[in-house]
């Protein structure tokens, strides 16, 4: 029998998805944040410049109502602060908001190191231009399908 290449790749990718947001839900559980609301930290805190809630969308691969939700809970707890009535405004983080970002930062080196393989550094390098590379591959032939068909009671 086959190698069942895409059954493997397929379950070992859900399989980390399912991990790291498990693991994303126990870290700030108790700060009373949710798991879409870590990587707009981590990435806030990648940009003291500031970023827009449609580049947050995009790096975030969340879609803009859950970005736009995010944010406005996010500065309500007085993480972030920007002004949702202008277009294209840069979000940014506050003080305390940048303390959140820094403990989220070390709890996910911790998730790393826990991970860590023995890999040289060239091979780590290769492992993540894989994976990078194999998104990028995978993006492309998904633009290439065809739309699925409408579902009952839907219009083309």
């Amino acid at each position: 029998m086959a190698e069942d290449l895409f059954g493997q790749f397929t379950t070992a990718i859900l399989k980390l998805n399912q991990l790291v947001r498990k693991i994303k839900i126990a870290e700030v559980k108790a700060l009373g944040l949710k798991s879409e609301h870590v990587m707009i930290m981590h990435f806030l805190a990648g940009a003291p410049e500031g970023l827009s809630a449609g580049d947050l969308a995009r790096q975030t691969l969340q879609d803009k109502a859950t970005v736009s939700r995010s944010l406005a809970f996010l500065q309500s707890k007085g993480f972030l602060r920007y002004d949702p009535g202008r277009h294209n405004a840069p979000v940014r983080l506050t003080e305390a908001g940048a303390a959140l970002a820094d403990h989220i930062r070390e709890k996910a080196g911790e998730a790393v190191a826990a991970c860590r393989l023995d890999f040289t550094e060239e091979e780590r390098a290769f492992f993540y231009r894989a994976l990078l590379e194999l998104s990028r591959k995978l993006e492309a032939y998904s633009k290439g399908l065809a739309a699925p068909p409408p579902s009952a009671g839907e219009k083309d």
